[in-house]
């Protein structure tokens, strides 16, 4: 029976000053909505993800609950607060001070880890900070080498951990099968022994704590999308209008947050406590990594059409705002699909019609109004919704324990 292990409030502070990053993100976008301004995005909060969830997979093993721990982790806010501010010129004059910043981070990440694996941590430390470093060195060019640089970053970040892991399973399958002497390992049986994959080392994590940490993540990232309303109107008068507009986009948001929190994040903690605690971290990486990005980022995507969206509702869009609130809806649901998949969750069709759909409303707000864009979201999500609830067995008990 594993003992119970929620997330404390150092580390929901700690979720509230990474989520300022995404509101930078937001805005970053919202000034930019275009291919370069996505990119740029895209590449940012990919490399800031990564981060944020090594420190959800570090307190999920190494509470906060030492003076020395609390202090570092403040720390690290204070790090990440720093990539936060310098997000909108990360490509720029700020490019430095984010990748010193992300430095900090990865260091203070790797000194907390220790108390959990001691030396250990150099599998995944050495790999992060690499990324960190290509990160900084982007921030003395412009152009294409910083762009370079970021991507160099990123393939660090995804591939070398692979690689490290292979080669610590093949070592520690040779070494284990009395197979020849491995070339220059020379210490024998026992430091075979100690050789393991990554996924060894951040195995035994609390299924409870892993799933309740990301929900707290995504309803505060969804607070965002609302803020997103308020700033979109500025100083307009509150006409009739915006106030049916800023319902309609709250209305959207409420409907994203149904799909996970009322269907999706009960089952989850489920198959998570259903799996070996020794196979989590590699569950872990899959569906609140690579799955949860795209939610992330599609929600960011969704405030930022919402801001240029809110104040023009009775007018034509352009199709960067247009793109924004469609691709915002269907990029989540693709990350939404992707988390069912790797856990085994379903039904799919009703999702993957409602992503198909939202994108189809672009020539709604294009051609009529953004205002009659927002209403066509609305529909289809409701859609979706109620097409599981009639025709998914099981499903309406699965929504009362929401």
């Amino acid at each position: 029976m594993e003992t119970p292990h929620r997330v404390s409030t150092l580390e929901l502070f700690f979720d509230l000053v990474f989520v300022f990053t995404i509101t930078q993100l937001t805005v970053l976008l919202a000034d930019d909505l275009s291919l370069r301004g996505a990119g740029q995005v895209l590449l940012i909060f990919t490399v800031l993800f990564w981060m944020y969830g090594g420190y959800a997979h570090l307190t999920n093993q190494v509470p906060p609950d030492r003076t020395v721990r609390r202090l570092l982790l403040i720390l690290a806010m204070g790090a990440f607060l720093v990539c936060a501010l310098a997000v909108p010129t990360a490509f720029g004059a700020g490019g430095v001070a984010f990748g010193l910043g992300y430095v900090c981070v990865v260091l203070v990440h790797s000194a907390l880890y220790t108390q959990a694996h001691g030396s250990g941590v150099l599998w995944f430390a050495l790999p992060n900070t690499l990324c960190a470093l290509s990160v900084l060195a982007a921030g003395f060019f412009d152009g294409p080498p910083a762009w370079g640089l970021w991507i160099l970053a990123l393939l660090i970040q995804f591939a070398v951990p692979q690689l490290v892991q292979r080669v610590a399973a093949s070592g520690a399958a040779s070494a284990g099968a009395g197979a020849e002497p491995v070339s220059g390992s020379g210490s024998g049986s026992g430091s075979a022994a100690a050789v393991t994959t990554v996924s060894d080392q951040l195995g035994g994590m609390s299924a409870e704590h892993l799933v309740e940490r990301h929900g707290l993540l995504l309803i505060i990232v969804f607070g965002e999308s609302v803020i997103a309303i308020g700033i979109g109107t500025g100083s307009l008068p509150l006409s009739v209008g915006i106030a049916g507009g800023a319902f309609l986009a709250l209305a959207v948001a409420s409907a994203l947050w149904w799909m996970y929190f009322v269907r999706d994040e009960g089952r989850a903690e489920e198959v998570f406590a259903e799996t070996a605690p020794e196979k989590r971290f590699k569950l872990a990486m899959l569906a609140y990594y690579y799955a949860f990005l795209p939610m992330l980022l599609g929600i960011a995507a969704f405030a930022a059409g919402v801001k240029k969206t809110i104040g023009h509702l009775g007018e034509h869009l352009h199709t960067g705002p247009a793109l924004a609130l469609a691709g915002g809806v269907a990029v989540y649901l693709a990350g939404d699909l992707a988390f069912r998949a790797v856990l085994g969750m379903g039904p799919a069709r009703f999702r993957a019609a409602a992503l198909v759909l939202a994108l189809a409303t672009v020539p709604v707000g294009t051609g009529t109004a953004g205002l009659w864009q927002l209403v066509a979201l609305v529909v289809v999500l409701l859609g979706a919704l109620g097409a599981e609830l009639r025709w998914t067995p099981g499903c309406t008990a699965a929504t009362g324990s929401g």
